[in-house]
Formats: structure tokens, C-alpha cells, sequence
């Protein structure tokens, strides 16, 4: 029997997304997709994107467009990587490890969360030259220096501080699918589990997941969490300025700043000596009453001159083009590549991979465009053009 041909079956994101719930248990699926409250800002991001347009551009000719780019003073082939998911170990097995091989295979960035399934350790021999590690602040130095140093010595060469997470968010589809922290298989769940054999068997084998990289300093400090907390907000505190001084003072590479949206915050920054700003809501995950990440951007890019990454409701190639449009110089995407590895497993991130750079170089295509630099400004498309964000 032939190999499947993946583009004539999962030809785009939504694609992955809709098997991936058909593959993982409710509880899994509500932690990935949610957002908080009404979840208005998750779809105000897909509103915003959507209503950002191009001229296309006729006759120019056979064109093969360059999707390189320059950032961080490295040479990438690509303008997007794989940006932070906590416990995405539950979302399907390993999926640190698949995720960390594929970006270091197609060589991008790939981010690993503090509170991710796997430890900077465990990742060490998959990681490629663009391994980026995602710090929730722990407020004890001792602890906030060795975990600085233990991620430089898996080979993590720039460190993101995350810094719109200052109190546990409330994603109340996660609470109603019964989903506890750490995880804990009540029969609830186990009736969930149950109608998804190929997880469940994944799960059997590993193990259920916890946040490993905390094990190191967790002793006696697991009680008390709230549905949507973990054991992250007991070692953690709300960072202020002299929080990013002293990760700039002891971290020797590049130092990112994520959740970014104000552009008054970007000079302080800039000043501090921060290598880069992501522009960030969290996907609508933390708070509800945001703006949509890419209506801040231009704004945020007239006030810096530091590189910026987006992301953000990032759903396709055209959603990549739409922000580097307005500025950003580079654009991660988290939810896509774990809708692609919970729908297709090992394969599915290099499939989603492949989707995203055939759809920029259909989109540069219609717009007559050899380069990213040469991208034009998008603009306002009509209400009526846009589609419903609800799918």
C-alpha cells in the first residue's frame, strides 16, 4: 500500500486541529485549545489577523521566493520556530523530544517551558543550534541560578523570561474537563482516556507527565494549587525591572522578553540591555480582556529598534507574512505544532512544517515577492471578508 500523501489530507492547520481533538482525551484537548474567561481575546486574535489584507501583485514572472532570514545574528532558513507549551508531555507522549529533533532537523528555534514534561537534561542530545529556554521566575536566587546554569549546560543558548504570568490564569473549560494539577487519573478521566487507545498506550509507556525540571526543588511543596495552578507558582514570583537586570547580569547569551503589549514598556527594556521583545498575549490564555497581539505590533515596533518576535493566533503563512508586515522579525507558533504532533504523532510537526512554508511561498507568490524584506504594509479589509472565529 502507498504512503499517505499528508497534503491531500491534512492540507492545512485547521486540518491538524480537528484531528488532534478526534485523537486526545477531552481533558487534553480543553488544556491545549482553551483560553480564559470567554475566551474573546483567542478570537479577537483571529479576528485581527484576519482582517489584515495584500495587494496582489500580476505579472512578474517564474519566481521561487527566499524565506530566509537573519535573527540573533544567526542564518535561518525559515521565519517562524516552535515557541513554549507547558506540560506538553501530556498533550502526546514525549513531545518535547519530538518537537526539540524536529526544529533541530529543519534547524529553528524550538523553546522548552520551566514547566514543561521533560528537564533541560532530558533534551540535551536532541537539540539543535537554536534551543531556547523559557524561564517562569523563580523568586529564590539559588534556585534561579542553578536552573540558569543547568539549561546552559543542556545547550540552551537563549533564554525567554516570560513575563505576562504574575498570578494563575482561570481557563474554566480546563477546570470543567476535570483536569487537576499535577494530572491525576480519577475515573472521570479515565472515562476519557478511554475512548483514545493510541494516547493511552503512549501514556502507559512514558508514564504520566509532570513538570521534571522541577523535581529538583519541589520537595514538600505540592499542596495548596488551585485547578489551573502548579507546582511553578510555589518556587515563582512576579518579576519587576531589577529581575530582568539580574538575568541580564547572569545570563551571558541572548535575553528575550516575552508577553510583551504595551509599547511604552519597550524603551526601560532596550535600556537594560534585553536582546529581543515577543509580542504576546498567550494566546488569549491569561487574560481576557487584552488586545489582540497584532494590533499592538506597529506600535511596538515605532518604539524600539530592538528585533521582535510575534506570536499569537499564528494559524498559517499568511498569518507568518501578516506580522512580519507590520514589523515583527520573527514569529513562533505553539499551538499549531502540538495540534500537528497529537493529529499525525512523530511525523506531524515536519508535515506542519512543510504546510507553512508551501503556504508563504503560495502567499509571496500572489503578491510578487522574491523576499521577506520586500513585503508591503497589509491593510484594512472589510468586516464582511473576514471569517467567523468560532470554528
Amino acid at each position: 500500500m502507498p504512503p499517505m500523501d499528508l497534503h491531500s489530507t491534512y492540507p492545512g492547520v485547521l486540518d491538524l486541529k480537528r484531528r488532534a481533538r478526534q485523537r486526545v482525551p477531552k481533558f487534553v484537548w480543553e488544556y491545549l485549545d482553551s483560553g480564559t474567561g470567554q475566551e474573546a481575546t483567542k478570537n479577537r486574535n483571529r479576528i485581527a489577523l484576519d482582517s489584515l489584507g495584500f495587494m496582489p501583485s500580476i505579472l512578474h514572472g517564474p519566481q521561487v521566493p527566499d524565506l530566509s532570514t537573519r535573527f540573533l545574528g544567526q542564518d535561518l532558513p525559515l521565519p517562524f520556530g516552535i515557541a513554549p507549551v507547558g506540560m506538553s508531555g501530556l498533550i502526546w507522549p514525549d513531545a518535547e523530544g519530538h518537537l526539540a529533533r524536529t526544529a533541530a532537523a529543519a534547524q529553528i528555534p524550538y523553546t522548552l517551558s520551566t514547566v514543561a514534561s521533560q528537564s533541560p537534561e532530558d533534551l540535551a542530545q536532541h537539540l539543535g543550534e537554536n534551543a531556547w529556554f523559557q524561564l517562569y521566575p523563580p523568586k529564590d536566587e539559588g534556585i534561579r541560578t542553578d536552573m540558569l546554569a543547568r539549561a546552559r549546560a543542556a545547550g540552551f543558548t537563549s533564554l525567554v523570561l516570560t513575563v505576562d504570568v504574575p498570578v494563575a490564569s482561570r481557563r474554566e473549560r480546563q477546570t470543567r474537563s476535570g483536569l487537576t494539577q499535577p494530572p491525576k487519573l480519577t475515573p472521570r478521566l479515565l472515562a476519557q482516556v478511554a475512548t483514545r487507545p493510541t494516547w493511552a498506550l503512549g501514556m502507559a509507556r512514558r508514564g504520566m507527565p509532570h513538570m521534571r525540571t522541577l523535581d529538583k526543588y519541589a520537595q514538600n511543596k505540592g499542596d495548596a494549587l488551585s485547578s489551573t495552578a502548579h507546582i511553578g507558582y510555589l518556587l515563582r514570583t512576579s518579576p519587576d525591572m531589577s529581575y530582568v537586570q539580574w538575568l541580564r547580569d547572569h545570563w551571558p547569551g541572548p535575553l528575550l522578553i516575552k508577553g510583551v503589549l504595551r509599547a511604552e514598556d519597550a524603551e526601560p527594556l532596550q535600556r537594560i540591555g534585553v536582546d529581543a521583545l515577543w509580542i504576546s498575549n498567550h494566546a488569549g490564555r491569561q487574560f481576557d480582556g487584552a488586545p489582540a497581539a497584532i494590533e499592538v505590533l506597529a506600535d511596538i515596533r515605532a518604539a524600539t529598534t530592538l528585533p521582535l518576535i510575534f506570536d499569537s493566533g499564528i494559524e498559517g503563512g499568511l498569518d507568518i507574512l501578516r506580522a512580519l508586515a507590520l514589523g515583527a522579525d520573527f514569529v513562533m507558533l505553539a499551538r499549531a505544532f502540538h495540534y500537528a504532533l497529537a493529529a499525525l504523532g512523530p511525523a506531524g510537526p515536519t508535515h506542519l512544517i512543510d504546510i507553512l512554508t508551501r503556504d508563504l511561498v503560495a502567499n509571496m507568490g500572489q503578491m510578487g515577492l522574491q523576499t521577506l524584506r520586500d513585503l508591503p504594509k497589509p491593510f484594512a479589509l472589510t468586516p464582511t471578508s473576514a471569517r467567523e472565529p468560532n470554528r
